[in-house]
């Protein structure tokens, strides 16, 4: 999908209110591509994460309102697809401010659950969210990030920043991390874009 040219001001309009949470400075070719349609992945980790992580951070313009990308963002329960290999989403607290959300991923013939704690800032449209403590998580040792959604002319813009640590060494996760990040950064957008308002 091809945006007009016009878009890499709103582009750099963006890159103000994306640093405000997390300093992201795209190159000039970075910032064609993120008008151009494609999506951007950074090696920048969210703020917090371990040393030990892996991840980073995707951007994306979506041709949908920002409401729209937010909505599927929070509809915790139809995160399963959303996600590379997550098979199951279950919302077992939720409250305006705070949603624990367990998954299920699908790997082969395992799976494995593992629990997430959501703070949705609806003001700001950013949801941030982390593994949470206390509860049984198979997988994952650590993983922790946000998704921050900023209302442009027409489009949105779109960040997700993530870190993870599994229970595999990381020469066998090494990877995988950055193409999750494109994965989910995609689906979301086809999601907003298909029930765009």
């Amino acid at each position: 999908m091809r945006y007009p040219i016009g878009l890499l001001l709103i582009v750099l309009g963006f890159a103000g209110v994306a640093s405000a949470a997390v300093p992201l400075t795209l190159s000039d070719d970075q910032q064609r591509r993120l008008a151009a349609g494609e999506i951007v992945v950074l090696d920048t980790l969210p703020p917090g994460a371990g040393t030990a992580s892996q991840g980073g951070t995707a951007l994306a313009m979506v041709n949908a309102s920002a409401e729209a990308v937010w909505r599927v963002l929070v509809d915790y329960a139809g995160h399963s697809g959303l996600y590379p290999h997550v098979v199951g989403a279950e919302v077992l607290e939720a409250d305006g401010q705070h949603a624990l959300v367990r998954y299920v991923i699908g790997v082969g013939p395992f799976s494995f659950g593992f629990h997430v704690d959501n703070y949705p800032d609806v003001t700001q449209r950013r949801l941030v969210w982390r593994l949470a403590a206390g509860r049984t998580n198979d997988l994952f040792r650590e993983s922790s990030g946000y998704w921050q959604v900023d209302a442009g002319d027409g489009v949105t813009l779109l960040t997700y920043a993530m870190a993870s640590r599994t229970v595999f060494p990381t020469f066998l996760t090494r990877g995988a991390e950055r193409e999750g990040l494109a994965e989910t950064v995609k689906a979301v957008r086809t999601r907003a874009e298909k029930g765009r308002s």
